[in-house]
């Protein structure tokens, strides 16, 4: 499966569940979570992904 998106795919189409798992590395249970919580917007779910990753992150440089 392929990041590069189609150009006729609209910002405003939702994710498929692999698709967004593949795109940040997520387990696929988790980015079914996102994706249902932040609803279909796709800013809202990239916001979710990387604020999730940059929390993983921080615990990991914290030690925690």
């Amino acid at each position: 499966m392929s990041l590069d998106r189609p150009a006729a795919q609209s910002e405003d189409e939702p994710y498929e569940t692999e698709f967004f798992a593949m795109k940040y590395g997520l387990p696929r249970k988790l980015a079914k979570t996102m994706l249902e919580t932040n609803g279909p917007a796709r800013r809202a779910c990239d916001a979710a992904a990387t604020t999730y990753l940059r929390y993983v992150a921080l615990r990991r440089e914290r030690g925690s």
